[in-house]
């Protein structure tokens, strides 16, 4: 018996046969004919027509000649709901298009979205035109919404201070001028965002990762400028490197968020790479710029990663290492239950009563404590949560971190010798050589081979200095060095085939090697930054880090799995591009400790997910045209030999 999807594709086919009728435009009623199609076609009633619904015939679209054009392939289907959608958005009485938009590849159709709405869609200012999104933030605990304001920030403060006359409901905030983690405790009840720079009146605009964000984030924003420059956006990627000075200079550090709750946290640091990328894409350069840019760069590597006892430990490496006090408020009530639940029980309480006795300060846990340390510095990794970090994170020399500051080092150094004749001076009189910062890459370099590679199994993996071990956990962030530069030849030619043994799965690189989880869970939570989940950010570093080594057949072959995964998704699912995916299954549909943002929407998706779109816009880019054209088609990876 032939399936009623394969009958209406038949029919479309044949109807594709009548070639005169294939760039005519028609004009749809667009309320009448989005509720026609949903009646038709959205069988399960999620506002959205994917390969989940049964359309109960081929859809009609009438032509003006007094007959009609039937559609039957659930892509197109969905092509035409989100166009309707966009026009009703507009307050369209009518939507002008043609066979030739329905039909519309499924790749070009992707790109040319992120490159001409998501990135639009994703975009937030803090001032007095951005703040009417801000004052409906669903995070204002209290029902108040309130803006921090650094204290060293005058002028910020009087254009804020003018703007709280305006708006009801909106409170502004003056920072102490020094922030410590019982100031930030204090205020957890009470939080808010945190200012970004004003410049002539207005907000600096930034990127947010997702649409129900409000805040920029530290590692996410870097990614989502890869994405910006690739698309033409010089200047939006320029203003959030702008918003970066503005936050090292004021707040001491790239934040984890512009949220009161992360004052005391940091993320993974892309300054010098930011800074680098968009001085390069810069058609006039602005020398200026770029020494604001640089100075403030190496501001944030010296007070936030070098200073030691903190992020910067006894052997020479570094560490992710949170402050705060108490849990973290950004968690779900309960979220730590299960762990607090061991912890109460030694003092004979009930979760509830010890949380509140603990947060209060009535009991005092150092065991807790320590936890919370572990729990915060993890997350000041991005990488939460991960089996390979849990209840150990500020005791490790993560190879992640400290390849990532190699390449500050590196940087750093490139320019300083190719923009400033080898010497660089801040305006505190501090002078910089280009031979200091080779030095200090050398030395990391030295430090990071003695201690994070193993020459027996030919990795790098992160060092436990507290035990004095390796921890042997396969993670995605274990080939780092490849994307830095730090790895040798030879150790790359190791590392390589462990890469696409361990962590190629059917949708991309794996976050982690399944063998790991299992050695390292202690339950059976599957942690998101975990075995079986992919995240933009490792495959646009590896495919970087394999093409700059030379490895173009297994770069092509991740860069094509994991477009093909999203591409299939958002063929399949109604255009959805989500925040993760599950890359064994080649799924949006995750079932992890945490929710999958970009999945929930009405007809159209406007914004997808920010590093999302990036690593989207950057594969097209790196992937040669042949594989693009499978991957419009649609052809499975097993199906291709890549070269």
């Amino acid at each position: 018996m032939v399936s009623k999807r394969r009958f209406f594709s038949f029919i479309f086919f044949l109807f594709l046969l009548n070639a005169p009728v294939f760039a005519q435009e028609f004009q749809l009623e667009t309320e009448k004919t989005m509720q026609r199609l949903l009646q038709q076609a959205d069988t399960d009633g999620d506002k959205k027509v994917t390969v989940e619904d049964e359309p109960k015939m081929p859809f009609l679209i009438p032509r003006s000649q007094g007959d009609s054009v039937a559609i039957g392939e659930i892509y197109y289907l969905s092509n035409l709901l989100q166009e309707l959608a966009i026009a009703r958005g507009n307050d369209e009485d009518y939507l002008e298009i043609s066979l030739e938009e329905i039909q519309e590849k499924p790749a070009d159709r992707i790109s040319r979205r992120i490159k001409e709405q998501f990135w639009d869609d994703l975009t937030r200012t803090i001032d007095r035109k951005g703040i009417e999104k801000i004052l409906r933030d669903t995070k204002a605990s209290d029902g108040v919404q309130r803006l921090y304001v650094p204290a060293t920030d005058t002028s910020g403060i009087k254009y804020y201070k003018d703007l709280q006359q305006e708006l009801s409901g909106f409170e502004v905030v003056v920072l102490p001028e020094k922030i410590t983690p019982q100031y930030v405790k204090s205020i957890n009840e009470k939080p808010g965002l945190l200012a970004l720079k004003i410049e002539d009146g207005r907000g600096v605009p930034f990127v947010v990762p997702g649409g129900r964000f409000n805040e920029m984030y530290g590692w996410d924003s870097y990614f989502e400028g890869v994405g910006l420059l690739i698309d033409g956006r010089i200047d939006l990627a320029r203003a959030m490197v702008d918003n970066f000075i503005y936050q090292i200079n004021h707040y001491g550090k790239i934040l984890n968020a512009n949220r009161s709750y992360y004052l005391t946290r940091t993320q993974p640091p892309f300054m010098s790479s930011f800074v680098r990328e968009v001085y390069e894409a810069m058609e006039e350069k602005d020398e200026k710029w770029l020494r604001k840019a640089l100075e403030a760069a190496i501001k944030e590597y010296g007070q936030v990663w070098m200073v030691k006892g903190e992020r910067l430990t006894g052997n020479g490496l570094n560490r992710y290492f949170a402050e705060g006090i108490g849990i973290p408020p950004e968690t779900e009530k309960g979220h730590f239950d299960e762990v607090l639940r061991g912890f109460a029980e030694k003092y004979g309480l009930e979760v509830s009563e010890f949380v509140e006795k603990y947060q209060s300060g009535e009991i005092d846990a150092p065991e807790v404590d320590e936890y919370f340390l572990h729990d915060r510095s993890l997350r000041e990794s991005g990488h939460d949560t991960s089996w390979r970090l849990e209840n150990r994170t500020a005791y490790l020399n993560t190879v992640d971190l400290n390849s990532l500051l190699y390449k500050y080092e590196k940087d750093f150094e490139y320019l300083i010798d190719e923009y400033f004749d080898g010497r660089f001076t801040t305006s505190t009189g501090k002078t910089y050589t280009d031979d200091h910062w080779e030095e200090k890459a050398e030395d990391r370099k030295e430090l990071m081979n003695r201690y994070l590679w193993n020459e027996n199994s030919g990795s790098f993996y992160d060092y436990n200095f507290k035990t004095g071990e390796q921890t042997g956990y396969t993670s995605a962030t274990n080939f780092y060095p490849l994307w830095s530069g730090l790895a040798s030849e030879e150790q790359a030619e190791r590392m390589v085939p462990q890469l696409m043994h361990d962590l190629q799965a059917q949708g991309g690189i794996l976050s982690s090697a399944r063998s790991s989880v299992e050695k390292n869970a202690t339950n059976e939570v599957q942690r998101q930054w975990d075995y079986p989940y992919g995240w933009a950010p490792h495959q646009m570093l590896l495919w970087q880090g394999l093409l700059d080594y030379g490895y173009e057949a297994q770069a092509y072959e991740l860069i094509y799995r994991w477009l093909w995964m999203i591409t299939k998704n958002a063929v399949d699912y109604n255009g959805t591009i989500p925040e993760k995916y599950d890359v064994v299954d080649a799924t949006h549909k995750v079932y992890a400790e945490y929710g999958n943002v970009g999945t929930e929407f009405d007809y159209i998706t406007t914004s997808g997910f920010g590093w999302m779109n990036a690593s989207y816009q950057l594969g097209l880019e790196l992937l040669p045209e042949q594989y693009v054209e499978k991957l419009n088609a649609l052809v499975p990876p097993g199906e291709l030999i890549f070269k």
